[in-house]
């Protein structure tokens, strides 16, 4: 299956990247949604759009504003544009439900999206899903950082992952604003969680606080012993494979 890619305007002239595989096979398609900078070449983006075009599947990637390919500045971002970024790629690329794919923040934004439409979300799938991680942050800042908020808006955080990346004063408080774990999150589409127990970004614990919130039964909260946050080794990504699979209706 042929990949094709494209740029949309998400209105107010910042535009957003996005690459996409028309499904052959019946059924909703797979979407995948990346996490706090990061962007849709990464190992699991790439190896799912390989499943989906190996099955006939749809599939659908794209960064947010500030993220990868796309327009716009990554200090401007927060939670709720970001959930807006993907719900008008969603939108205008996609017709009826779909399986969404999220990675840590990826996982935040695809609860609000259900929440939101529920309507267009046949399952979710969670990949060291982070949902209200904004709140962790602010619980544990130093007292230099929290000066820097108060003083500049931002602060630029060491990361294990590559140069410190910006917080910003609006970050955290539109996080306050898009919380979904600060009471029941009523969804009844079928929720996979995958989640690594050697996480160093995501507490484990995490992924049995979303399957508590979550007022539907078809949960499923899968563990990985030895899994870090980013879930991408061979073995992880063929856990991966099978669960997105199972989700999508046979052929």
């Amino acid at each position: 299956m042929r990949e094709e890619s494209g740029r949309l305007d998400r209105g107010d002239g910042v535009e957003l990247a996005w690459r996409r595989m028309a499904g052959q096979a019946p059924g909703p398609g797979v979407v995948f949604l990346g996490g706090f900078r990061s962007d849709m070449t990464g190992t699991k983006a790439e190896d799912l759009a390989a499943f989906c075009a190996k099955a006939g599947r749809g599939f659908l990637r794209f960064d947010y504003s500030g993220h990868g390919a796309s327009g716009g500045e990554f200090e401007a971002g927060s939670i709720g544009r970001w959930a807006a970024d993907a719900e008008a790629v969603i939108g205008a690329l996609t017709e009826g439900p779909q399986v969404l794919v999220g990675s840590s923040m990826g996982g935040w934004i695809s609860l609000l999206l259900a929440r939101r439409q529920p309507e267009r979300v046949a399952a979710l799938v969670g990949i060291a899903a982070a949902p209200d991680f904004t709140l962790r942050i602010e619980a544990t800042l130093p007292p230099d950082a929290q000066e820097s908020l108060e003083r500049e808006g931002v602060w630029h955080r060491p990361s294990a992952y590559g140069d410190p990346y910006p917080i910003t004063r609006d970050l955290l408080e539109d996080g306050r604003r898009n919380l979904v774990l600060d009471g029941p999150l009523a969804l009844e589409m079928p929720v996979r969680l995958l989640q690594g127990q050697q996480d160093p970004d995501v507490p484990w614990e995490t992924a049995l606080d979303i399957a508590e919130a979550l007022t539907g039964v078809d949960v499923q909260v899968l563990l990985v012993k030895d899994g870090d946050h980013r879930l991408s080794r061979p073995q992880d990504l063929q856990l991966l494979r099978r669960v997105v699979g199972d989700l999508l209706p046979a052929e």
